[in-house]
């Protein structure tokens, strides 16, 4: 009788130790998928002042991979889980052929573009060509009309088989204008002026664009943009 007795104390120990793990991975699991939150509150009255002695700064931001995903309809689709709706369709032609392309919108971007739109004036930049980028910016858009100002890969420079982008073309004063684009080599002669972020490809918990938005809350009361992103020079390797 004793040895069942103790045999039945060691699996009540053994299976609160099992149970005591379950609750341990399952509140771990559960805390890594609580969605990431911004909250914009007013701004204090030395706030305020701040940003009425420097100027308002201009934040490009790139389209593929940073703020959307895409496949056309001859597209591997390898980078997409099969059954992923996408957010809208684009219908161009190119070459005198119709081409659909099925675009997914990154996590929380329409939130992201509505809060960025009121601390900064945006320009979209991305290599993709006009007929393409203009009806993806038209989308992201939604009757806004915070993203009229774009650029295309007409508008960048060939570089050894990519596309390099030209931040002086937008604003002759690089202390005012920085670039959001997940392709260092898109900004490699501007990597004062860049935020790195890494590609998105349909990742439906990515919450890269609202861990985003503190840092450009602070750096729009910056004088001078270049004087906080030169410290981050290591993390564009990373992407």
């Amino acid at each position: 009788m004793k040895i069942l007795v103790s045999q039945f104390r060691h699996f009540l120990v053994f299976m609160s130790k099992i149970w005591t793990y379950i609750c341990y991975f399952f509140n771990k699991k559960v805390r890594s998928y609580e969605p990431v939150k911004y909250v914009v509150y007013p701004l204090s009255p030395v706030s305020r002042h701040r940003l009425t002695i420097v100027l308002r700064k201009t934040l490009v931001l790139d389209l593929d991979e940073t703020l959307i995903h895409s496949h056309h309809d001859a597209m591997s689709r390898n980078t997409v889980q099969p059954g992923t709706p996408h957010d809208f369709t684009v219908k161009v032609v190119i070459d005198r052929r119709p081409v659909r392309f099925f675009v997914h919108k990154r996590p929380h971007v329409d939130f992201f573009l509505d809060i960025v739109s009121q601390w900064y004036d945006l320009v979209v930049f991305t290599a993709s060509m006009k007929i393409y980028g203009a009806a993806v910016a038209d989308k992201l858009d939604n009757g806004r009309n915070i993203l009229q100002r774009r650029y295309y890969r007409q508008h960048c420079t060939p570089d050894f088989g990519s596309y390099t982008k030209d931040l002086s073309a937008i604003c002759n004063d690089l202390s005012r204008i920085f670039i959001i684009d997940n392709s260092p080599g898109a900004y490699r002669c501007f990597p004062h002026n860049a935020i790195p972020i890494k590609s998105w490809f349909c990742d439906p918990m990515d919450n890269s664009l609202l861990t985003l938005l503190p840092f450009l809350d602070a750096l729009r009361f910056t004088s001078d943009v270049r004087s906080v992103l030169s410290r981050n020079l290591n993390l564009h390797r990373l992407w």
